[in-house]
């Protein structure tokens, strides 16, 4: 999963895989207790636990760099959003998806699982308990949302 996100981020990323895949799991391993959790479950909070790693270390590197440099992620998920041939800015992403959590965490949620965790939109359906074709249809909207607002971002908007 680590290796996966890794090979999302643009070229020239200072994270490694074994680091990212060192950090989520000692982050994770502090957090709570696994027994019980379905292999769903594993994946969801490896997913927000890696979404935070990359997004804390996006803020340092642009911190250090002051503006230069932003980290890109690539990721099939998002292939129809603005530049996502480019990459997607984490940081715009990330507080994208905290905007859009404040109207509707269901949509949020699918949007974190599918672009963070790599999770299939039958996978997500099964970890938050909705029918499959509930999650196609709020995956659809979330998506034209988040392209909407990426494209604001980037100033392409009207």
């Amino acid at each position: 999963m680590a290796s996966r996100e890794l090979r999302r981020e643009a070229p020239g990323h200072t994270l490694q895989t074994t680091a990212l895949a060192h950090e989520a799991y000692l982050s994770l391993a502090r957090q709570r207790r696994w027994d019980g959790l379905t292999r769903g479950q594993i994946l969801a909070v490896a997913a927000i636990t890696m979404r935070r790693i990359l997004t804390d270390h996006a803020r340092r590197r642009l911190a250090r760099k002051r503006g230069g440099g932003m980290p890109k992620l690539r990721t099939d998920a998002l292939k129809n959003l603005p530049g996502a041939d480019r990459g997607v800015d984490v940081l715009e992403l990330d507080e994208a998806l905290t905007r859009l959590a404040q109207f509707d965490p269901r949509q949020a949620r699918i949007l974190e699982l599918r672009a963070f965790g790599g999770m299939t939109l039958a996978e997500i359906a099964d970890e938050i308990g909705v029918s499959l074709s509930t999650v196609k249809r709020e995956w659809k909207v979330a998506r034209a949302w988040l392209y909407r607002e990426l494209r604001e971002d980037a100033g392409d908007g009207p």
